[in-house]
Formats: C-alpha cells, sequence, structure tokens
C-alpha cells in the first residue's frame, strides 16, 4: 500500500469521491453457491467483478454443513497445476491424500498448504472415526496463484498445527496471523509472494485497522461489519481501496478473515487448473483425460472425469 505525500490532482482518480482520499470499499462481492456433491459452498472468488485479490484466486466458504451418521465428505482425487490450496477449517475434520504421499487430517485452527507447481492429484474425504456418527463441517478454501518463476515446481505439501500459528491481541480483538506478517507477528506458513491472511473475532462494536498490502479484502464468514460509509454483510467479501488506516467496526459479533498481497498479473483459470498460460491449461487437460497425472497414494481407484 503507498503511503506517499500525493497532489491533490495525482489523489482524485476514478474511485475517489473525494479529492482527500478514496472510498474505504472499492467493491463488494456477494457469493454464489455452488454444490460440491452432499454439500453446498458460497464461491466468492473468482467473481464476473472482481478475479483475484493479490495472489488469491478462489475462496470457498464451506457450510457450516451438517451430516447424518454414514455421510460425509467424499471429493474424489483430482488434479491441480500451477498453484498452491490452502485449507482452514472452523469446525470438522477433513482427511487429505495426495499424489506425492500425504495422509493428513486438517483439524480446525490448522493450515494444509498444498503446493500443486508442476502437477499434483489429491482426495478429501472423511476418516471412518468422524463419519460413524453424526457431525459438521465448517471452514475455508482458498487458492494461492504462484509466481511464474515457480509454476512449475515440484509438488509438495505442508501441515501446520494449530499451536504453531501466530495470536496477537489488538485492543482486545482475537487475531491469528495464518499466512504472511501483519500485526507485529509473522506465520511460518510457506508463502511465495507477498502473501496475506488474518482471521479476527470482533465483538459488536470492536475496530480493528487493516494491514497493509497492494492488495486487500476482507470476509465476512460470520457477522457484520462497517469499513467507512460501507456495511458489509455476513457472507460478503469487501475488496478494499488503498486508503491509508482503513478500519473494520463489528456492528454484530463477527468472523473475518483478510486476504491480499501482491499482484502477480493475470491468471488463466478452468475447472481446477490455474495458470499464467493459456497453453498450460489446455496440456493439463490433455493430461488428466489421458489419465498420466500421479495417483493418489491410498485412493487409486477413483478419480473425476474432466468436466465436458
Amino acid at each position: 500500500m503507498s503511503t506517499q505525500i500525493r497532489t491533490p490532482e495525482e489523489a482524485f482518480d476514478q474511485d475517489c469521491i473525494e479529492p482527500a482520499g478514496c472510498k474505504a470499499v472499492e467493491l463488494l462481492i456477494e457469493p454464489r453457491d455452488r454444490d460440491l456433491g452432499g454439500f453446498s459452498v458460497r464461491r466468492v472468488l473468482p467473481a464476473r467483478q472482481r478475479r483475484m485479490v493479490g495472489p488469491w484466486v478462489f475462496f470457498d466458504h464451506m457450510g457450516p454443513a451438517e451430516f447424518a451418521a454414514g455421510d460425509g465428505i467424499k471429493v474424489r482425487p483430482h488434479p491441480h497445476i500451477n498453484l498452491a490450496t490452502v485449507t482452514y477449517l472452523f469446525e470438522g475434520e477433513i482427511l487429505h491424500r495426495d499424489s506425492v504421499g500425504s495422509y493428513q487430517a486438517i483439524r480446525p485452527g490448522d493450515v494444509n498448504l498444498m503446493v500443486a507447481g508442476k502437477g499434483i492429484t489429491h482426495s478429501e474425504r472423511e476418516r471412518p472415526e468422524v463419519t460413524q456418527t453424526a457431525h459438521r463441517l465448517h471452514g475455508l478454501q482458498l487458492w494461492l496463484a504462484l509466481p511464474e518463476a515457480d509454476e512449475e515446481i515440484d509438488p509438495a505439501f505442508y501441515h501446520y498445527p494449530s499451536d504453531d500459528i501466530p495470536r496477537v491481541e489488538i485492543d482486545g480483538v482475537p487475531i491469528r496471523v495464518i499466512m504472511g506478517s501483519a500485526y507485529g507477528e509473522t506465520s511460518p506458513v510457506k508463502v511465495f509472494a507477498d502473501t496475506l491472511y488474518v482471521e479476527a473475532h470482533l465483538r459488536a462494536g470492536q475496530t480493528i485497522q487493516v494491514p497493509d498490502a497492494d492488495e486487500r479484502a476482507v470476509y465476512v464468514a460470520e457477522g457484520e461489519l462497517t469499513a467507512g460509509d460501507t456495511r458489509i454483510p455476513e457472507y460478503a467479501m469487501a475488496v478494499l481501496s488503498d486508503k491509508p488506516g482503513t478500519e473494520l467496526t463489528a456492528t454484530r459479533d463477527s468472523r473475518i478473515a483478510i486476504v491480499g498481497g501482491q499482484n502477480l498479473g493475470k491468471r488463466y483459470m478452468e475447472w481446477n487448473f490455474v495458470s499464467s498460460r493459456r497453453e498450460r491449461i489446455e496440456q493439463a487437460k490433455t493430461d488428466w483425460k489421458a489419465q498420466t497425472f500421479p495417483k493418489v497414494v491410498g485412493d487409486e481407484e477413483e478419480f473425476i472425469p474432466m468436466p465436458e
């Protein structure tokens, strides 16, 4: 975020109402419901109005979903390229398997970072110990674009237990710095470019200042906020301007995610593939149809076909 002094002429642009500065919120994005086979998600990014915020190219809010005994998440093996996925749960558990041999249950507060690089296959299911009773699932799944120099790196998987994620309290607001640096804390979660991901819980009437980043947005997973004169309702994402000192105030008890970071340039996306090169996506589609992607270790029999 720029903090340099600007002349009134420089400060006045198409997003500003007053020469003294821009509004806090540039855009409000309402999610679209998507069925993932047995449960629905709220898909925020990519949106027609905005494809990315910093390196973040995909943002899904899962649940809260209720599952009866014997039921649960059954996402069959599927591929990714040139991106990294981030899974973060509020409630429940997901069992992650992938083609580099990872077998990891993710639980609330943990961070799963899967780096697809030149190509990875993974599945998301639940352990029998979880599905044998009624249970809930609630959380976020996000995708990061990789810088062009890192798009074809070897695939990898990183798991960070909840206790490893930094916590800080600012003016009575508990905050977790999940990725990047903010509020005097730096997360151990691996990043490939300037990346911001922060979670905060605000009681009604509490206020926090948004950390600096080239691009920033806030998602309201629960509750309601205001930023300047803009109301941000539950399940909406507000793309924020670079207005210095932007503050968020909770009008109800709220759980929020602040995301952002470096703009990495244009990315193409089709199905589960993201790349800076359209021809790379076409190659990935051909490879998946031919089933030449590596298999998920321990989950080799099933797969999700390439959509026609």
